[in-house]
């Protein structure tokens, strides 16, 4: 009975990993994105900033999603 409730808890914890850290991968890709293509949709305030400094951090931010996307699918918690 303790080994099932200890079972039942890891699987709940490798759960909610999993969607926090798919969570989190889709709110960096997103604002990769919103950093890439700002200008393109009219956002003064990215338009504004430095290329390099704006592309750079949208590389980051991209790089960063995709290490989350990948923790979320390997689930090695």
């Amino acid at each position: 009975m303790n080994n099932d409730l200890e079972s039942r808890r890891r699987k709940s914890y490798t759960q909610m990993r999993m969607i926090y850290d798919l969570t989190m991968a889709g709110l960096m890709i997103g604002m990769s994105f919103i950093l890439f293509f700002g200008d393109k949709f009219g956002l003064d305030l990215i338009a504004g900033l430095d290329s390099l400094m704006r592309y750079g951090f949208g590389t980051l931010c991209l790089l960063y999603g995709g290490f989350r996307v990948y923790r979320g699918i390997k689930h090695n918690y």
